[in-house]
């Protein structure tokens, strides 16, 4: 079975425009802020796959997580240019 996978970048960028657009509502509703938090918000559901904000955003958060890199990967990284070559001189 093909399981698709959100992009992470995809699903911080919303995740980040729903948490802004939240407190944008809270401090001063705002029937644009309202329709644009629809917006992401729905957006969000389908890219997780989840019929509620609350389970997308928790989805949303497993992924990114689980697409950190670890200390191990930033260091095994951190000497190489991106073909793969040592940058150390």
């Amino acid at each position: 079975m093909l399981v698709i996978v959100p992009d992470p970048k995809v699903a911080r960028t919303l995740l980040t425009r729903y948490a802004t657009l939240r407190i944008a509502q809270a401090e001063r509703e705002t029937p644009q802020a309202a329709r644009e938090l629809q917006d992401v918000t729905y957006t969000l559901c389908v890219l997780m796959g989840t019929p509620d904000v609350r389970q997308a955003v928790a989805a949303a958060d497993a992924l990114l997580e689980s697409a950190a890199p670890t200390p191990a990967t930033d260091a095994e990284h951190a000497g190489h240019a991106e073909n793969g070559l040592s940058l150390a001189v």
